[in-house]
C-alpha cells in the first residue's frame, strides 16, 4: 500500500493518523506541492484533480482522504469505523465535515499562509467570509460536544480525525476556534489521549518548518 502525500497537508494528516492508530505499514511517496509535483502527468494519472493525497493498494486507486480512511478502517476491521448506529453517526459527521465544517479553513490557509509565501496581500473579504462559515458550523459542533468526549462514539473514530483536521493549521489560519470551549477541550483531548493524533501533529509542524525554510519565510 502506497500513499502519495505531503505531511504539511491536513488531508494527508487524517490518513496518517488513521494508519498509525490502526498500526498499518504504508509506503510513502512525497508529492511536493511547492515544486508542483502534483501537476505532473504521472501523478495526474492517480488523481486527475492534481490534489493530494492519492493511495494505491494493488489494483485499487483512491483519492479523497475520507474515502481512503474508510477503506483502511474496513480492510483492517478497525473500530475507527464502528458497527451499528455508531457507524452511521461516524459517516454522518464525516460527510458534514466535508460539506460544512471544513469549508472555511482552506480559504484561510490560502489567504494567510500561501499568499504570505508568495508575497501577495490577503483578501479581507474572503477572510471575513471564511470566518463567518467557521463560526456558524463550529457553534453546531461545540453544542454537540458539550457532554461528549468524542464525536460519534465513546471512543475515537474517523469522524474525530475528519473534524479535527482544520485545527492542524490553527496557528497559521488564526481560525476562531478558541471562541468555542467545547471544541478546544475536545481537540486537546485528542492530542493528549490519541497518540496518532499527537504524532501526526508533530510531523506536520516539522514539514511546515521545512517549507518555510525553503522559501525563506521566518
Amino acid at each position: 500500500m502506497k500513499l502519495y502525500e505531503d505531511r504539511a497537508s491536513s488531508n494527508t494528516r487524517r490518513i496518517l493518523a488513521t494508519a498509525f492508530h490502526i498500526g498499518i505499514d504504508l509506503e510513502f511517496q512525497l508529492v511536493n506541492l511547492f515544486n508542483h509535483e502534483n501537476r505532473q502527468s504521472e501523478f495526474l494519472v492517480l488523481n486527475p484533480n492534481g490534489a493530494i493525497p492519492a493511495f494505491v493498494d494493488e489494483d485499487i486507486i483512491l483519492y479523497e482522504a475520507s474515502a481512503i480512511m474508510i477503506y483502511l478502517s474496513e480492510k483492517f476491521n478497525s473500530n475507527l469505523l464502528p458497527s451499528g448506529n455508531a457507524r452511521y453517526q461516524t459517516l454522518k459527521w464525516m460527510f458534514w465535515a466535508a460539506e460544512h465544517f471544513r469549508y472555511g479553513p482552506p480559504i484561510l490557509i490560502e489567504e494567510r499562509f500561501f499568499k504570505k509565501i508568495h508575497q501577495k496581500p490577503e483578501d479581507s473579504n474572503l477572510i471575513a467570509f471564511a470566518n463567518k462559515s467557521i463560526r456558524r458550523y463550529s457553534n453546531i459542533l461545540d453544542e454537540h460536544m458539550k457532554h461528549r468526549r468524542f464525536v460519534a462514539a465513546e471512543h475515537v473514530t474517523l469522524a474525530d480525525f475528519d473534524l479535527a483536521s482544520p485545527f492542524s493549521h490553527i496557528t497559521r489560519t488564526q481560525a476562531p476556534y478558541d471562541e468555542f470551549p467545547n471544541l478546544m477541550a475536545w481537540h486537546q483531548r485528542l492530542l493528549d489521549e490519541v497518540p496518532a493524533w499527537k504524532m501526526t501533529n508533530e510531523q506536520l509542524e516539522i514539514r511546515v518548518d521545512e517549507i518555510k525554510l525553503a522559501v525563506g519565510l521566518a
